[in-house]
């Protein structure tokens, strides 16, 4: 038994046996062949961002990568998706799951991963755990510049999905992201990217 559970711009989700299946999907308007290198490419480099990220944080646990598919067959995290169920909850326990998404941050940028789009959208609450999915957009960067985009793109993501309470939200994420070894670096350079994204808005 199968179902499709979501699909995206790139690729499609199968719920199947207890499994989830992300399956890279044929773009028309590419040449086949650099279509077929490219979802090779970006379902080999997903499945190695998404094992090294599982040393320090929760993430869907890897079970097969078939190149010819281009699939990823990983662990179907059953729990509430975050976007849909941040606001819901108390504001303490909402401060507290931002605190671990900062924390979630700083490890998985001291490993020089990127997620690439980091919203509460790719994040799933399942008991007290903080899954983070959906690394189709994630690269390794050392690149401080890198880290800094990252946190803004959340911030960014928090202020339009969760306006209401977005500042302290992103303040108990920044807490949480103190654990970083690069921590002054990336607030740094977060400061600057910010004053660019605000004069851009002028023009």
């Amino acid at each position: 038994m199968q179902k499709i559970i979501g699909r995206g711009a790139e690729a499609i989700l199968i719920h199947k046996d207890g499994s989830l299946i992300k399956r890279r999907i044929r773009k028309g308007y590419r040449i086949k062949f650099l279509d077929e290198k490219l979802r090779k490419f970006r379902t080999r480099s997903e499945a190695k961002l998404i094992s090294k990220a599982s040393s320090e944080i929760a993430v869907p646990k890897i079970f097969k990568v078939d190149d010819k598919n281009y699939e990823i067959k990983m662990d179907f995290i059953d729990g509430k998706i975050l976007s849909m169920n941040l606001d819901k909850l108390p504001l303490q326990k909402s401060l507290k799951i931002c605190e671990k998404i900062g924390k979630n941050m700083a490890r998985i940028h001291d490993l020089d991963l990127i997620h690439g789009d980091l919203t509460t959208s790719n994040m799933i609450l399942n008991k007290e755990e903080i899954f983070f999915i959906d690394f189709g957009l994630g690269f390794h960067s050392k690149r401080i510049e890198d880290k800094a985009v990252d946190l803004h793109l959340l911030k960014q993501a928090l202020e339009s999905k969760h306006f209401k309470n977005f500042k302290e939200y992103f303040n108990a994420v920044l807490k949480g992201y103190e654990f970083s070894s690069n921590m002054k670096k990336v607030l740094e350079q977060f400061k600057k990217v910010e004053s660019r994204g605000r004069y851009r808005g002028k023009h």
